[in-house]
């Protein structure tokens, strides 16, 4: 009698490999990227033509700049997505040699020709094209910052070896941002720091008794004429939003609600708001949020808030199944600089927090700022693909990977 073939369990179900790397992760981080991405241009094309004429270019100078810079950082993304993360342990200290030249090449007399003054800051280098190294700043602060932490996890108990020479090294690299000025950027830098440490074991009474010494230098960075006026119009806005004026220090604040307000359920329609014509300032830029809400209404709002939180799940869940510490810690903190920014710039453009003029991530015109999410997505992507822990023993548990920040730091918190 012939034997049975012996009984095997079926193979378990998985989606193909597809895209950048096996899973479902690097392609969907893809599909939302391009998504938000296209999103972006319609509403630059709509909102930019009139700023345009201003400067006496034509019509669709900044829709055509950010679809170049699209298409190069798109090029960068696919790129660095294929390079292994580890890459970026041994370019940490060179990202950060790198970006501090450049921002003191901002700050110093004498370069005034290559870093000239716009707006009452100097925040580009002109090097043919126009290069803003406070963006490369926030991206040398994520990756030094996750090398850094996976060294010092067993020294997060002493504040002398553990946070201390973190905020020694953010210090450098965020007082030439705030002396631009640009306080806003250097505060989503250090906060960017601050929150990659804290997910690595930096105990909170550490964060309390450094904010304590730090206080006296932000209270007087604070003490600068528009920004008193800056933060005294919000507090006036939050205790009695109908004291907003159409002049003054809360003119921002009310043309973004009238272009919010303005558009309803559906929106004015494509194309068709009034308040990009000298009324909001900077639509496709700082307040270009306010732009979707007047022309795209709470549904085209809807929609772009539910991009951007499917796209930070997904990084976040990059980050928890990622190898090792250090995988986690950079995904995580490139997560943390599109959901932190997103937050701010949206937060800004309903009226919840003072104008900060920091751009929506893969949307606000600006190259600079767009090339660097788009990295921080690659590296995303890179991650994903190196996450597959059906060929890794020992990773699972019960079917999941363990949270290795939690099991590098034991978990302490306190």
């Amino acid at each position: 009698m012939a034997a049975h073939p012996v009984d095997v369990a079926p193979a378990r179900t998985t989606l193909p490999d597809a895209g950048l790397g096996r899973g479902w992760e690097a392609s969907v981080l893809m599909a939302l990227t391009l998504l938000i991405l296209s999103f972006g241009l319609v509403t630059l094309f709509s909102a930019s033509p009139f700023v345009a004429r201003r400067i006496d270019v034509a019509d669709h100078y900044f829709v055509a700049q950010q679809a170049t810079g699209a298409a190069a950082g798109l090029v960068i993304m696919v790129v660095l997505a294929r390079v292994p993360y580890g890459f970026w342990r041994w370019a940490a200290w060179p990202l950060v040699a790198v970006a501090l030249v450049a921002l003191l090449v901002l700050i110093l007399p004498g370069t005034e020709a290559i870093a000239p003054v716009r707006n009452g800051a100097r925040r580009w280098l002109r090097l043919g094209i126009n290069v803003q190294p406070s963006e490369l700043a926030k991206f040398a602060i994520i990756v030094w910052t996750a090398m850094m932490a996976v060294k010092k996890r067993d020294q997060f108990k002493s504040l002398s070896r553990g946070l201390l020479p973190f905020m020694v090294v953010w210090g450098v690299l965020l007082l030439p941002i705030a002396l631009q000025p640009d306080l806003s950027t250097a505060f989503l830098a250090g906060a960017l720091g601050l929150l990659t440490v804290f997910a690595a074991g930096a105990r909170l009474s550490h964060f309390a008794f450094m904010g304590v010494l730090a206080s006296p230098i932000v209270w007087l960075l604070l003490q600068v004429d528009y920004r008193q006026a800056r933060l005294a119009s919000y507090v006036e806005q939050l205790s009695n939003p109908l004291a907003a004026t159409s002049d003054g220090a809360g003119y921002q604040f009310y043309q973004a609600m009238v272009a919010l307000g303005s558009g309803g359920i559906a929106g004015q329609g494509f194309g068709k708001g009034w308040q990009k014509f000298g009324f909001l300032p900077e639509p496709h830029n700082d307040f270009i949020f306010s732009m979707v809400g007047e022309e795209w209404g709470f549904l085209g709002v809807t929609l772009l808030v539910g991009l951007y939180l499917a796209l930070v799940l997904v990084g976040y869940r990059i980050a928890r199944r990622a190898p090792d510490l250090f995988g986690q810690l950079l995904a995580m903190g490139c997560t943390n600089l599109i959901a932190l920014q997103g937050f701010l710039h949206i937060g800004v453009g309903v009226g919840l927090l003072p104008t900060t003029g920091l751009a929506l991530p893969l949307f606000s015109y600006g190259r600079s700022n767009l090339l660097v999410t788009l990295a921080v997505l690659g590296i995303l992507m890179a991650v994903a693909r190196e996450t597959d822990l059906d060929w890794r023993p020992g990773l699972r548990q019960n079917g999941r990977a363990p949270d290795l920040a939690r099991v590098a730091i034991g978990g302490r918190r306190a």
